[in-house]
């Protein structure tokens, strides 16, 4: 791998990434609270484009990286591997979340119909896998669909948020606890502080690529299963640090908005990763192995909607326990496909 950096400063490079990116979560949780408090907004959709959309510049960042370098493998393994992993954080922040199970708190058509269009938006590498030939100019035409589905279903989500046709039952467990103190700031200074943090977090995208593929290079990792988990599993720490400092604040809906619209946020990754490939068509150069990766993601998401419509009372429900079981069954699997 050309232009590879060497192992020890790799990893140097990934813990500063880690110290950074969680500051940075940290405080845009508190910062996209506040916004969608004083704009109206609304959690859910806050969580998904405030939130959603700013911690997955890493992730941008770090697919693009991987795409221009020629890795198709780990350009495509990032974005659905982001997906996987920031799924699995709901799991952990129910183990720190004690009043009720995250699902059961934060269940709402908006947040059920975002999972429902991602795994919409995973059908569709699938199908540009089956017709890798299949070409305008050097990328899949499939890829144009990825953002317009994402779009439509922004639409979508923020016309049931507007205009619910039904909405999940209130329990005893239900509802965010009280909002927090508002600051002094004025609502433009809140803006430019959320900007400034978003360049932070995408600045450092490009770090965790260029880090994580020395890694590759010096280990012998399959690029495929260290875009899944190494730089996934860092490049999406801004969505485990926010998750949690929404729960602790008790804005549950802006955190499970914040991991649902960031998933979606994140296919789109995926049409990134085509388009900056100019290789060709990347469907056409990646193994077996992403179809693993994109099955077992698949599943995720269809135990966390599932989750999200049960609605288990209990701290750590069925979805608590299956979610990070498929993840590391996936991880299994690919490393045999790899």
């Amino acid at each position: 791998m050309q232009d590879a950096w060497p192992l020890w400063p790799s990893v140097a490079a990934l813990a500063a990434a880690v110290v950074v990116l969680g500051f940075g979560g940290t405080r845009l949780a508190y910062v996209a609270d506040e916004l969608a408090e004083r704009t109206r907004m609304g959690k859910a959709t806050a969580g998904a484009l405030l939130l959603g959309a700013v911690t997955s510049l890493t992730g941008i960042v770090t697919t693009a990286t991987g795409a221009l370098s020629g890795e198709a493998d780990f350009a495509i393994a990032n974005p659905i591997g982001g997906v996987a992993i920031q799924t699995v954080w709901i799991a952990i922040a129910d183990l720190l979340y004690r009043r009720t199970n995250l699902e059961h708190a934060a269940a709402s058509l908006p947040n059920l119909l975002q999972s429902l269009i991602l795994l919409a938006l995973l059908a569709l590498p699938v199908a540009a896998y089956a017709t890798p030939d299949l070409t305008w100019g050097w990328f899949h035409p499939l890829t144009l669909a990825i953002p317009a589905l994402y779009f439509y279903g922004l639409r979508l989500v923020k016309s049931v948020e507007d205009h619910p046709q039904w909405k999940a039952k209130e329990t005893s467990d239900t509802g965010d606890e009280e909002p927090p103190e508002q600051s002094n700031r004025s609502l433009r200074a809140l803006w430019v502080w959320f900007a400034v943090l978003g360049v932070v977090v995408a600045g450092f995208g490009w770090v965790v690529a260029k880090a994580g593929l020395g890694v590759v290079a010096a280990t012998g990792i399959p690029p495929s299963v260290a875009g899944f988990t190494i730089t996934t599993a860092i490049s999406s720490l801004p969505e485990l640090i926010t998750l949690l400092a929404a729960v602790r604040i008790g804005s549950i809906e802006l955190g499970i908005g914040n991991i649902v619209g960031g998933n979606v946020f994140d296919t789109l990754m995926i049409a990134v990763a085509d388009v900056f490939f100019f290789s060709g068509s990347i469907y056409a150069s990646v193994g077996p192995t992403s179809l693993v990766l994109l099955a077992g993601t698949a599943l995720i998401c269809a135990v966390l909607a599932a989750g999200l419509v049960v609605r288990d009372r209990r701290g750590i429900g069925f979805e608590g326990i299956a979610i990070p079981g498929i993840y590391l069954g996936t991880i299994a699997l690919a490393i045999v496909a790899a």
